[in-house]
């Protein structure tokens, strides 16, 4: 099974979700740190109940197409917990940020400062975002952030790694745009 299969099963055992609401929460709840195209998400919905991982059943709308709603199968859950007690295959990492900083020392130093400045900001950005959103999971879901068995522990450890990604990436923009700095200004 591809990895997007077991991302579109993580969502299914937490609640029964319609394509369209899979796409939805690929680009928000789990876009922070997996992402899918709505035309990926279809075909792979129909291997995953081809494979008996899923199930689905039609629910008539009123002005509108009626919509498939799919939910886990027990085989589905069974492979989810398998899959995510194994190890991940190694990263490669791709990074043109970091790219760009193992040949700096090639450009104009102002323009360099000035993009590794617009980088740092645009992390603080995203890290003030999930600083309000552990601030709202927290307040609305106490305890249940930090209990392994419950399904808010699992994005509320999302969060945290994305919280700890974009401060230290913040950090690294603004360490680099300093040494940059101060070369132009000894």
């Amino acid at each position: 099974m591809k990895t997007l299969g077991y991302a579109i099963l993580g969502l299914l055992a937490q609640e029964s979700l319609s394509g369209y609401d899979l796409t939805q929460l690929m680009k928000g709840r789990v876009g922070n740190f997996w992402s899918a195209r709505h035309s990926q998400i279809y075909p792979e919905l129909a291997r995953l109940e081809d494979g008996g991982y899923v199930t689905h059943r039609v629910v008539e709308q009123r002005e509108r197409p009626d919509k498939k709603v799919y939910e886990i199968t027990a085989e589905g859950l069974s492979a989810l917990r398998e899959w995510v007690t194994q190890p991940p295959p190694p990263n490669v990492p791709r990074d043109e940020l970091v790219l760009k900083a193992y040949s700096v020392w090639l450009a104009d130093p102002e323009k360099a400062a000035r993009l590794f400045r617009e980088e740092a900001l645009r992390h603080k950005e995203q890290l003030a975002h999930y600083e309000e959103m552990r601030t709202w999971m927290e307040r609305e879901r106490g305890e249940d952030v930090r209990r392994a068995d419950s399904p808010w522990f699992a994005g509320y450890a999302a969060l945290r790694r994305g919280i700890i990604y974009e401060r230290g990436y913040e950090e690294w923009c603004n360490w680099v745009a300093d040494q940059l700095e101060k070369y132009m200004h000894p």
